[in-house]
């Protein structure tokens, strides 16, 4: 008799054991693709950029070209895409790039941004210091709203044998509806934030430091000590005539009107590039406040 109810017990046993292991394998199958993703998230792997706290890479003289391209899921009522469609910078630059979220439905929709960059062995030089896609995301009925996005590329990437070849690198979100709206960031904050020098840097970087240099003329004239100076007055640099008798100061104001449409403000002016985002003006002059003349 003893014997019988030993023999059931590790039948028992063996069965409990049995699934235990099954019930183990279930729930590492169904957290594989989340566990596989948080893996590539922090470790760059699979496409995926990695995530930074800041940048503490020295910059280098080499130079990639950064590309965007956005999408939304089929059903969800937003438009979506980068403000600039591709930028130019050197390995391990801080640089700020933005992207437009506008809610074209009558409800307020919370959203969660995917991404990944192209090549693949790029993505582990791909930092991301702050971004969209870290939070859920809400966005109210028919608002639009300007998203940064911060980053570099880490100069680790030119040692790498594998990967010392990439100059082009694309950046890609897509925009899907939230399974988890609670406590999702509101993307107002974008539109209410204050004007920062330290954003302004970043995007005189990407924005303006084609034409213009702080201490040297360029293809513009230097931009040192511009608040304060009158137009067309930098000694040596070829302005065109309706720059040179404008007769306007630089200041907060003008510089305002002139980044919003330099040809419109000044009429005759062969400014090319305008600034049609508030916030990006504001944080641009705010930059441009803290410099000083040189000399």
């Amino acid at each position: 008799m003893r014997l019988h109810l030993d023999t059931n017990q590790r039948k028992l046993a063996t069965v409990a054991g049995l699934c235990l292991v099954l019930a183990g394998m279930f729930t590492a199958v169904s957290y594989s693709v989340t566990l596989y993703r948080l893996f590539c998230q922090v470790t760059g792997a699979g496409g995926y950029t990695a995530r930074a706290a800041s940048d503490t890479a020295a910059q280098s003289a080499r130079v990639v070209t950064v590309a965007f391209s956005t999408n939304v899921a089929p059903g969800m009522p937003w438009r979506f895409a980068p403000v600039q469609s591709r930028v130019q910078v050197h390995l391990g630059q801080d640089t700020l790039v933005f992207f437009r979220a506008e809610n074209l439905s009558d409800t307020a929709i919370v959203g969660h941004a995917t991404f990944n960059v192209t090549p693949d062995r790029a993505g582990p030089y791909f930092k991301k210091i702050q971004c969209f896609c870290f939070t859920e995301e809400r966005l109210g009925p028919h608002q639009s709203v300007e998203m940064p996005v911060d980053f570099f590329v880490d100069p680790r990437m030119a040692k790498d044998a594998d990967a010392s070849d990439v100059d082009h690198i694309e950046l890609s979100y897509t925009f899907f509806p939230s399974r988890q709206p609670q406590g999702a960031a509101d993307l107002a904050r974008f539109a209410d934030a204050k004007p920062s020098a330290a954003a302004g840097q970043k995007l005189f970087a990407t924005v303006c430091s084609a034409c213009h240099e702080l201490d040297r003329n360029k293809v513009g004239p230097p931009l040192d000590g511009v608040v304060g100076r009158e137009a067309g007055s930098v000694s040596g640099y070829p302005y065109s005539a309706a720059l040179a008798h404008a007769h306007i100061v630089w200041n907060a104001t003008t510089l305002n009107e002139w980044l919003t449409n330099p040809r419109g403000f000044i009429p005759g002016a062969t400014m090319p590039l305008s600034v049609p985002d508030k916030l990006r003006r504001q944080d641009i002059i705010a930059y441009l406040e803290t410099l000083k003349p040189r000399g």
